[in-house]
């Protein structure tokens, strides 16, 4: 918005298998992606094929992409379905694995691994001028310990995921969205409520050991010019002293794991952290280039999860927008920037956007502040939407990407949702408040 270790020689079987499965659906890929658009989207395809480079000129070919968010660390807001348990003490996957136990929870997030995204999808979200998409896996793939109650078995399809990137010319950056004992204290991070990742000394060691297993896995070269980035953690808790001392010492002992994950190797991967919420000034000097390469840093722009933010009037959320360009632009000349999560909707209004349970500070149902208004109309099915608000979804996301490419670009939170349109990439193209081409704009330049 987020045993013992796999054997590398399992990674590589399951995904060779998965390369044979889904060769059989490359000349079919290749046909739909001609169908929607030819000369832009296969051109693209023989680009990334015959040169499978890393290398980003952010001047010239803007970050343009979507998060599959909820797929390999599932959401209550985007998955409402996985999480119609009936039991309130269910409101995470760490919770969704403990109280419906390993069988019965492993049986039904299979299901979600395996259906909730399809080869079409990522075909459409070719076909809307996109070039990356960004996707989040918790540390419980690599390793569970005794005690924790998650399940395993995600990697084989976010190998597929990978797969079904090459196939349609898109670019992948990857993501280790829970770490042990929680960075932040979100569901996004796999458990709701205590920020444990600092409490002990093992959960660095087992982060830095899924660091190195992703880019094992990743940094091979059938992966080049698909897999770019490999993100260290998202959004760390920052504001949390501890958690931001655990982070920075992480960070660092996590670059030389990515860019150089064997003796004498060195990886074509960018190293990329999350600002960890604080100000991107903060890391402009963390990673200097004459000692550190292919070092990115993500950002993550929401203006709904404080009482400031949700209280502000349309057009002082445009100019809060407006106000980050210079950031943005100081921030890019220093190190690769670019803001890797961010939404138009204008309130916290969504079903469980601020976890199962709770409700919205825009109606005063959460937070202890007063009520701003009704959330009425304001989440759902976009066939419930008012042309005004649709209006508004399409003027934020408008002045959000205008804004987040004075950085190396931007990818938004989340593609698609089981009932939270306005959360959707893919319904705002369906129902007009995103344009069907990435790169162009429904509005003028308001800044």
């Amino acid at each position: 918005m987020i045993s013992s270790s796999i054997p590398l020689i399992s990674i590589y079987f399951v995904f060779g298998l998965c390369a044979l499965a889904s060769s059989r659906n490359h000349l079919l890929v290749k046909k739909s992606l001609h169908a929607n658009n030819p000369n832009h989207l296969n051109a693209t395809l023989h680009s990334q094929q015959s040169n499978p480079s890393n290398q980003i000129d952010c001047a010239v070919h803007k970050i343009r992409g979507v998060n599959c968010g909820g797929w390999f660390l599932s959401e209550p807001f985007i998955n409402p379905s996985l999480y119609n348990t009936g039991n309130p003490k269910i409101v995470d996957e760490y919770t969704f694995c403990k109280y419906l136990g390993k069988e019965e929870a492993l049986k039904r997030l299979t299901k979600h691994w395996d259906t909730f995204y399809t080869l079409d999808d990522f075909v459409r979200i070719k076909s809307y001028g996109l070039n990356h998409i960004r996707i989040g896996i918790g540390f419980w793939a690599f390793s569970i310990t005794k005690g924790e109650p998650y399940v395993q078995g995600q990697l084989k399809y976010l190998k597929r995921a990978v797969d079904w990137a090459k196939q349609t010319g898109l670019k992948v950056i990857i993501t280790i969205h829970g770490a042990p004992g929680s960075q932040n204290g979100n569901d996004n991070s796999g458990q709701r409520g205590h920020i444990g990742w600092p409490d002990s000394p093992s959960n660095l060691a087992r982060t830095k050991s899924v660091l190195a297993q992703l880019t094992n896995e990743f940094s091979q070269p059938i992966y080049a010019g698909v897999v770019t980035n490999i993100e260290a953690l998202n959004e760390p808790a920052g504001y949390d002293s501890k958690t931001l001392s655990l982070t920075k010492k992480y960070y660092q002992e996590g670059y030389q794991i990515v860019r150089n994950p064997r003796p004498g190797v060195k990886s074509n991967l960018f190293y990329t952290i999350s600002d960890a919420f604080l100000p991107l000034k903060d890391w402009s000097n963390f990673f200097p280039s004459s000692s550190y390469q292919q070092v990115a840093l993500d950002t993550h722009r929401y203006s709904i999860f404080t009482p400031v933010g949700v209280r502000m009037n349309d057009r002082d959320r445009i100019q809060s927008y407006c106000n980050m360009i210079k950031g943005l632009k100081a921030s890019q000349e220093k190190i690769m920037t670019f803001v890797g999560e961010f939404s138009p909707v204008s309130t916290d209004c969504t079903p469980m956007i601020n976890g199962l349970g709770r409700g919205a500070r825009y109606d005063g149902t959460f937070g202890g502040g007063p009520k701003l208004g009704s959330c009425q109309g304001k989440s759902g099915k976009a066939s419930s939407f008012t042309k005004e608000y649709k209006d508004l979804l399409a003027r934020l996301f408008s002045v959000q990407t205008r804004v987040y490419e004075n950085s190396c670009g931007w990818i938004m939170w989340t593609f698609k949702t089981e009932n939270a349109d306005e959360w959707s990439y893919d319904a705002g193209v369906k129902n007009g408040w995103i344009p069907k081409d990435a790169a162009t704009h429904m509005y003028p330049n308001p800044c």
